[in-house]
């Protein structure tokens, strides 16, 4: 076969399958033009909820840094006279920065910065000597997806049980922070919480015990130095 006939041949069956695509799509002109509208609709509401997002993030994030600031703000000197943004007191600081806690983890309930709000409203509330509302608070920072934010939360949770004499939630928490350590909240950390609340209760051998293992762990590093000094202190 010449390469003019492979040539005709090839352009007939370029043409052919031209018509039949050409007679399908016109016979289904009506579905085709409905799932490519569909295809645009679900398209535009992708871009829309994306730009949302940012949008409602951003602002998140600059609220929750706003509260940031007044959490850290310094403290007036004594004699001092008043001005804005200086705090006369720690509790009068960690009161206005509570309030604006408490709206961000209202207002961005379902963004990240929420759960980081709800944190330091735990925080503040504990401060501020409010029990019940700082509770509530470090438990729903403590059911975060962020590890790191959740440990930090639990670890804050394990604290304040311990203050409000329940011990037994309290190991619980540090139990399972140790069995599932993040960045934020090293084994480490748990296991020296943990044994100063034995320590603190009566139970010395078992925070005897926690020191060594930390000690024999960590040689060289600042929690097995920590647990050395403390197994020394008791000695």
């Amino acid at each position: 076969m010449d390469s003019q006939t492979r040539h005709a041949l090839k352009q007939d069956k370029f043409v052919r399958a031209t018509q039949t695509s050409a007679s399908w799509v016109s016979e289904h002109r009506s579905s085709v033009l409905r799932y490519l509208i569909a295809g645009v609709v679900v398209l535009a509401l992708v871009i829309a909820g994306l730009v949302y997002y940012n949008q409602r993030s951003q602002a998140a994030e600059i609220a929750l840094g706003s509260a940031l600031d007044v959490y850290s703000a310094q403290l007036a000197q004594p004699g001092a006279p008043a001005e804005k943004g200086i705090y006369s007191t720690s509790a009068e600081r960690s009161k206005a920065a509570n309030q604006q806690f408490v709206q961000v983890a209202s207002q961005y309930g379902w963004l990240p910065q929420a759960g980081k709000a709800h944190y330091f409203a735990g925080l503040t509330y504990q401060e501020l000597g409010q029990t019940g509302s700082a509770e509530t608070e470090l438990k729903a920072a403590a059911g975060s997806w962020d590890s790191n934010l959740s440990s930090l939360a639990k670890f804050a949770l394990a604290g304040f049980y311990h203050q409000t004499s329940r011990d037994a939630q309290a190991i619980d928490l540090y139990n399972g922070l140790i069995a599932k350590p993040t960045t934020a909240v090293p084994a480490f950390t748990a296991q020296l919480a943990l044994a100063d609340l034995y320590d603190s209760t009566g139970k010395t051998e078992l925070a005897k015990q926690i020191w060594a293992k930390v000690k024999d762990a960590d040689k060289t590093g600042q929690a097995g130095s920590i647990a050395a000094q403390k197994l020394t202190g008791k000695k």
